[in-house]
């Protein structure tokens, strides 16, 4: 009920700026071209709320062919973010580099009052991510990460099905996320070399995957942080990640649940899911649009409820329209939100903590 409100809400806000959004076109950056996704910002060209005024990417070769791809012009495209910065004046700017550099687009961006929007997960280490909060504090900046997992109405739905009570308090999450890997799926060779790279990625699938499911039980978990964390990873594909895990799990204990991520690069199938265990029942998101919620009855009987669901048109309907809502003021995030630096601080700091255990063999008890 709580995120249905919510939704309806930002659905009437939304369309009550749509008319300012069409007068004013917010001038974006783009700082790198490596990330595999960055076709989606690219894709965004032609949004009548939205301008591409600059891109940064000091790889010529790399440039040119996204820019043909996409009909964007090669006029555009700058060899550094500075340089990007000072001749475009971008009211905000979209990181699709290596998570390495995400502190140095916060550094290059927040003193000039910039806005930024980087892929998931916000820094490859606690150390970088206090300094890009420090920054964007200081210089009164919004700094929000983009998941996939966030534009899912499956998603919202678990959300308001644990918080309405229907399944009981909480106990229990487990999180899936991941596909065969990065090489044997064909991602690019830039994207690649960075995603397989210990220091460009933080780590493996630990990190590229692991990140989802702490965001997601951060939200769920109201902010709470982990009493501790407990990693295992390893490496079953020593031929195509050499430098890097490719399987991890991830076990959160808090004081009154418990949370398992599963990040694999080995998985047969591409997949995002999550399982919400409450005292009387269950909850399964098992894709971006369906849900299923299972009631006990008696000792192993149970009654199963199957929703099938549609995308929403809201600010919540993907990361561009988000961002242009934050920075524009016509939206608020709440206080751990997925996109939130606050909540994005905690999934830093429960990776950091799994990339330690991993290597200790050890739990590690958070401070």
């Amino acid at each position: 009920m709580i995120t249905r409100i919510l939704l309806s809400f930002l659905f009437l806000l939304f369309f009550s700026f749509q008319s300012l959004a069409q007068q004013k076109r917010t001038k974006i950056g783009v700082a790198g071209l490596t990330h595999g996704h960055v076709g989606w910002i690219l894709n965004a060209k032609d949004r009548a709320d939205l301008e591409i005024v600059g891109i940064a990417e000091p790889n010529r070769a790399l440039a040119k062919r996204l820019t043909e791809q996409h009909g964007i012009s090669m006029d555009l495209v700058f060899d550094t973010i500075e340089e990007m910065l000072e001749k475009t004046n971008p009211e905000a700017v979209t990181a699709f580099g290596n998570i390495y550099d995400h502190l140095a687009v916060v550094e290059a961006c927040a003193p000039k009052g910039i806005h930024v929007m980087v892929e998931k997960p916000l820094a490859v280490s606690l150390e970088h991510a206090k300094k890009m909060k420090a920054l964007a504090e200081k210089h009164n900046i919004h700094l929000i990460t983009n998941y996939e997992t966030t534009w899912y109405p499956s998603t919202f739905k678990a959300y308001e099905i644990l918080k309405s009570g229907e399944v009981g308090d909480l106990r229990k999450v487990v999180v899936r996320d991941g596909h065969r890997g990065p090489k044997k799926i064909g991602v690019s060779d830039e994207f690649l070399e960075w995603l397989t790279d210990p220091k460009l990625n933080g780590g493996g699938a630990i990190i590229d995957f692991g990140c989802y499911g702490a965001n997601l039980v951060t939200w769920l978990e109201s902010g709470k942080r982990p009493i501790s964390v407990t990693a295992v990873t390893q490496q079953l594909q020593p031929e195509n990640n050499p430098k890097v895990d490719d399987e991890a799990t991830i076990i959160l204990n808090y004081e009154n649940s418990q949370a398992i991520i599963q990040a694999s690069w080995n998985w047969p199938i591409g997949r995002k899911d999550m399982e919400i265990y409450g005292l009387t029942g269950v909850i399964y998101a098992d894709n971006p649009t369906d849900v299923r919620v299972l009631q006990a009855e008696g000792y192993s009987g149970f009654e199963e409820e199957k929703l099938k669901l549609e995308y929403q048109n809201t600010p919540f309907e993907d990361p561009f329209t988000l961002f242009l809502a934050v920075i524009n003021g016509e939206l608020t995030l709440e206080e751990y939100a997925l996109p939130s630096l606050e909540n994005n601080m905690i999934v830093v700091e429960i990776l950091s903590a799994a990339v330690e255990s991993a290597k200790t063999g050890k739990t590690v008890y958070l401070k």
